[in-house]
């Protein structure tokens, strides 16, 4: 049991440093200026008001200046459990937001509450979420994590995380078989209104193509980078931009095909000044 803190310490401790601590970009200074282009020319993705919300209701506490965008336009709804958000971000690995709202649509209107899923043969669970592709995987990953949270708490909740460190929060959704660094991340960010940075693929390649990171860092390496980098008071808005950015654009990814993206505002994107001045330095 000490063995398995001890390493646990270790890899906090690991999150902490950047692997690229001569690579001085972002500025907070580019942050900001993106945050804004990328506003100016998408607004606020609505799919993330509510988690925007409801981390300024958390915050105003501490920042009497955030004020909750337009009430009366978005419900900021009831807020979800931990565990809520981590299952659907399980579901939403691999496919689209679409289809992982339905699947946890599905599992939740199937099963009524996690007790339930629990009990269930994994081929029940998997026939609940298979509109979102990848169900035996996820299915599997679902029953591992509500198995291992009745050992270790003696109930299915996760609700314990809100009063820890994010450092000791990351270690504990990080001993769950098949939750990842992004994983995590997300659900830092949108469920425990933590200030984090997640790298989907969409964020990794702009983080790439204007230059924030080396050529061949790769996505873990990226999140760590990016994380000691990004101010915290940008996190959230930013990350959001970039990655309903990386969804719009195809000029900004490279990996085009895609027939529901569609271009940006007349092909004038934003951040393509970014990229020549990348390609320059």
């Amino acid at each position: 049991m000490q063995k398995s803190r001890k390493r646990k310490q270790v890899e906090v401790t690991e999150t902490r440093q950047d692997p690229y601590p001569t690579h001085s970009r972002p500025t907070a200074e580019e942050c900001r200026g993106i945050r804004d282009e990328l506003l100016a020319l998408h607004g606020f993705p609505p799919e993330f008001v509510k988690y925007r919300n409801q981390r300024l209701k958390h915050n105003m506490t501490r920042d009497k200046n955030s004020v909750p965008l337009d009430m009366n336009e978005y419900d900021e709804g009831e807020e979800e459990s931990v565990l809520d958000g981590l299952v659907k971000t399980v579901l939403s690995q691999n496919t689209t937001e679409a289809n992982s709202l339905k699947a946890f649509a599905s599992l939740k209107s199937t099963f009524p509450t996690w007790e339930h899923v629990l009990a269930a043969e994994e081929k029940c669970i998997e026939n609940a979420i298979r509109c979102g592709g990848l169900a035996p995987t996820k299915a599997a990953c679902i029953k591992n994590i509500l198995k291992c949270l009745l050992e270790s708490k003696g109930k299915l909740c996760l609700e314990y995380l809100r009063g820890l460190p994010i450092d000791e929060i990351k270690a504990e959704l990080s001993r769950f078989r098949g939750i990842g660094p992004k994983t995590v991340a997300c659900v830092l960010m949108f469920h425990l209104q933590q200030d984090d940075f997640p790298v989907d693929t969409h964020v990794f390649e702009i983080s790439k193509a204007i230059g924030w990171v080396p050529t061949a860092a790769d996505r873990n390496k990226t999140y760590l980078h990016l994380n000691q980098r990004i101010p915290k008071e940008l996190k959230f808005d930013l990350n959001c931009l970039l990655y309903t950015h990386g969804k719009l654009c195809r000029n900004c990814i490279k990996k085009g095909g895609n027939r529901q993206r569609k271009e940006s505002a007349g092909n004038l994107c934003p951040l393509l000044n970014h990229c020549e001045k990348s390609n320059k330095t």
